[in-house]
């Protein structure tokens, strides 16, 4: 079966087939799977103890200059499942005891990725990690079927957002999604055991000499969202990937004092969640995309 694509902010009418690839993200219908694993590398209220149940999707609506998984965001590798396999790859996971099934970057996928879903009981929360630049209509497909969205708010100024990721829009494409993410969920509830049960925890990624954007991020997160409705997480892991000769300016690591100066400004927005330090920007957190688990 083929179809004219609409799923994604970016409406390019890309021919897509179950197995054949088009548009923007390089990607069939039917998901193309990278690893499926326990994933340590996830916010504390994400993977606890025994990790988060990470299915790493290939392909990717944007193109991020300084993608850290670039060798799968790109529509290349994977393994290529069904519906009905990728039910059997979240049931294994849940089975396995992970705290919870991280979906990561699979919007491209929504329609099938809801199928899988349907009917599942799982008795843990199905996480949406994603780079927040979805549709409203994409996401009303996953209504009661995800508990927690995960997005990220890259970027609040639309001409970054065109220069590094080919998406002026982002910022209020992102804004918008965040919104119905938050409309689904309500606040956010966790466990007894520090796990998040329900809600919206928005990720923000220092980039170089960015300061005043992440800020603007954060004014966004404590004004639209009721005082300790949401959760933020405020990452300073950058690191520079090859590649970057056209963008001198993403060639260095957050330094400490820009970092400091943030995690400052969050305390100051009463926001409630996490911050890394600086010597997090390291790529050791970056996933083997060898195919375990599919």
């Amino acid at each position: 079966m083929e179809t004219v694509c609409d799923i994604c902010p970016r409406h390019c009418g890309a021919l897509r087939g179950d197995t054949k690839p088009g548009g923007v993200c390089a990607s069939p219908l039917l998901p193309r799977v990278a690893r499926a694993a326990a994933h340590f590398g996830e916010e504390p209220c994400i993977g606890g103890k025994n990790g988060a149940g990470a299915i790493f999707f290939t392909g990717c609506n944007l193109r991020c200059v300084f993608c850290q998984n670039r060798r799968i965001s790109r529509g290349q590798g994977g393994q290529s499942v069904s519906v009905q396999r990728l039910r059997e790859i979240i049931l294994r996971l849940r089975d396995e005891g992970v705290s919870c099934i991280d979906l990561v970057t699979g919007a491209h996928f929504t329609p099938a990725i809801a199928e899988a879903l349907s009917g599942l009981d799982l008795d843990i929360p199905v996480v949406w990690n994603s780079s927040g630049y979805e549709s409203v209509e994409a996401l009303r497909m996953l209504e009661g079927l995800v508990q927690v969205y995960m997005p990220d708010f890259k970027y609040f100024d639309s001409a970054a957002a065109g220069r590094y990721s080919a998406a002026a829009d982002y910022p209020e494409v992102a804004a918008a999604a965040i919104k119905e993410m938050y409309r689904q969920t309500g606040p956010y509830v966790m466990d007894g055991d520090g796990l998040l049960r329900s809600g919206v925890l928005i990720r923000h990624l220092i980039l170089p000499g960015r300061g005043e954007d992440a800020m603007n991020v954060m004014d966004f997160a404590a004004d639209e969202f009721p005082q300790g409705a949401v959760l933020f997480s405020l990452m300073s892991q950058y690191t520079p990937m090859p590649g970057l000769t056209g963008f001198p300016e993403l060639s260095a690591r957050i330094d400490a004092e820009l970092n400091g100066r943030l995690i400052h400004y969050m305390s100051v927005r009463h926001l409630s969640g996490y911050w890394q330090d600086t010597a997090s920007a390291t790529a050791d957190m970056i996933p083997d995309f060898d195919g375990t688990g599919t």
